[in-house]
């Protein structure tokens, strides 16, 4: 009886960190905390959006908009900026482990992950999600850039005023004023800013 006892502990500790932003007095939390800051979510918002943004990890300018399902994570030492009226869509991840910066009036297409870091895998003998994670450095996206639906992102520089097309992977810096698309992402031309 003792290990269904604590089976069922398990269970609901796991429950209530997985499910903790869908509990009714942490959503209250969570858009009294967006709110304060002139932001906005629809809901659900996933990850440790309330925990980040009371310990100052999670930095949201005013009249950013986060569409649903919209998962935030931020490492306990990592912080997280995102600009003023930035607009992250539908299914818009963002794992900071150090260092994430999304500039001002940014558009972030349905499904783009935008990280700074990647899972380890080279140990043979352990799980892969055991291994932690590294860092290439700080991914910082200037203002005034779009990315296109389920662009990814990790360790780069992408300038102001970019484009970048859908379904691409940045694995470079990209330059301001620029439009960049493909696997890997290369500059096609300037914008008409550019």
């Amino acid at each position: 009886m003792d290990d269904l006892a604590g089976q069922v502990r398990l269970w609901v500790q796991k429950w209530r960190w997985y499910q903790r932003n869908a509990l009714p007095w942490n959503r209250i939390r969570i858009h009294w905390q967006l709110m304060r800051r002139e932001a906005f979510a629809r809901w659900p918002l996933h990850g440790n959006v309330l925990e980040a943004l009371q310990d100052g990890r999670l930095e949201v300018g005013a009249n950013t908009m986060f569409e649903p399902d919209v998962w935030i994570t931020v490492g306990d030492h990592g912080r997280l900026r995102i600009g003023d009226g930035s607009f992250l869509n539908l299914g818009v991840m963002v794992a900071a482990l150090h260092l994430v910066e999304i500039g001002s009036h940014c558009m972030l297409a349905n499904g783009c992950f935008v990280t700074d870091a990647n899972h380890r895998y080279d140990d043979p003998d352990r799980p892969v999600p055991w291994q932690g994670f590294d860092s290439k450095g700080p991914t910082r996206i200037g203002d005034n850039v779009w990315l296109g639906a389920n662009v990814v992102t990790s360790g780069v520089t992408i300038g102001e005023r970019c484009v970048i097309g859908a379904n691409s992977v940045v694995t470079h810096d990209i330059p301001p004023f620029s439009i960049a698309a493909g696997a890997p992402a290369k500059v096609l031309r300037a914008t008409a800013a550019g």
